[in-house]
């Protein structure tokens, strides 16, 4: 046993399966997943993108007595309300233009299982209320219905914002939050983890070298050093990129503090420039195209400017399409302050700048 929360101290406090790590803040997340996990109450799951809820979600199902019924994962926030409530509750053939066939809907797929909400903080008012009531009276009607279907399921939510704050906002039910908030498990940061990194960093090393049929088993210090002391705003997902993107561009049998991102290796120039974190390919064009131009004359930063623009308009779009066009989550989902967002989605032509005295909007 560890020295997880001395409430518990007679609950094992070792690792879950498919994660990674042994910091006294993750032993206790170990603990009260083993707690949880032998109810059938509601389970609250808080946390930064990337900390690794869907998997203390899979864990809670596999460790429970529904381990032999479905797990079903719903991402609340990729859907529009319509397209979330088919998905969510099924619909019946006509109920709406392009259904030309009855649909059986994820919480009655889930039926003696566990159905996971991730990003349940994006529901529209509509939506809560029916979650409200299939968690109350465990029954609901497909879309176009009126027969009701009663289940048995248990539900396990995300969000990776304060629920608290969206009750008082008026954003979300307060009724609903308190029907969630039965078992609330908060998943810590990578920066408050302490001595985690370097396992994390090992354990993706090992896994990334076999699949890319790579013998890398050393880590060079300046490279564990950096790793250790970078702030990871995108948590294990934001490490687990740059390790596997360093294995894959490795020569030699150790990991180079040069195969590294400069924002990870303290380059503070770099970093004002990556206004985004590099965590897929268009992100790794920009930050090999800045660290080549940017040493070159005045008249090459021209040439940056234009490579590196259209990428970055790109990325805006989609990434306001996927947050149907809600800039405080587009904010949050990039890292970046929501005005530094707002200031380019105007430079973009993506948004009207405001007039004098106005203020900037949500959406």
């Amino acid at each position: 046993m560890g020295t997880g929360n001395s409430n518990f101290s007679n609950v094992d406090d070792s690792a879950l399966e498919g994660l990674i790590g042994s910091s006294p803040a993750m032993r206790d997340v170990y603990q009260m997943t083993r707690l949880s996990a032998r109810s059938n109450s509601s389970v609250l799951l808080l946390g930064e993108t990337g900390t690794g809820k869907e998997l203390i979600a899979s864990a809670l199902h596999q460790l429970s007595d529904r381990a032999s019924g479905p797990f079903v994962r719903v991402n609340c926030g990729a859907l529009t309300e319509s397209l979330l409530d088919s998905e969510l509750f099924g619909h019946v053939r006509g109920s709406f233009t392009d259904a030309v066939r009855d649909r059986t809907g994820r919480f009655e797929a889930a039926h003696g299982g566990t159905i996971f909400l991730d990003e349940v903080n994006s529901t529209s008012s509509t939506l809560q209320v029916k979650l409200l009531r299939v968690l109350q009276e465990r029954e609901f009607e497909r879309v176009g219905d009126t027969r009701t279907i009663q289940v048995d399921v248990r539900v396990i939510a995300a969000s990776n914002c304060d629920l608290n704050q969206e009750v008082t906002k008026g954003r979300f039910r307060e009724d609903l939050f308190w029907r969630l908030n039965v078992l609330p498990i908060a998943l810590p940061p990578l920066r408050r983890r302490e001595g985690d990194v370097a396992l994390l960093v090992r354990h993706f090393l090992q896994v990334y070298s076999k699949a890319n049929g790579k013998e890398i088993k050393k880590i060079h210090p300046d490279a564990l050093t950096a790793l250790i002391g970078y702030p990871w705003p995108g948590n294990v997902r934001e490490l687990q990129n740059y390790i596997e993107r360093a294995v894959v561009l490795a020569q030699g049998d150790q990991l180079e503090a040069s195969l590294l991102p400069t924002t990870v290796m303290g380059d503070s120039q770099a970093a004002q420039v990556a206004v985004f974190r590099p965590t897929d390919d268009q992100s790794l064009i920009r930050e090999f195209v800045y660290n080549r131009l940017t040493k070159a004359e005045d008249d090459a930063k021209d040439l940056f400017r234009q490579i590196v623009d259209p990428v970055e308009k790109e990325l805006l779009t989609q990434v306001m399409h996927d947050c149907n066009n809600t800039q405080t989550k587009a904010a949050t989902r990039l890292g970046i302050n929501r005005n530094t967002l707002y200031k380019k989605l105007v430079d973009y032509g993506l948004a009207k700048s405001p007039k004098s005295g106005d203020t900037v909007s949500e959406t």
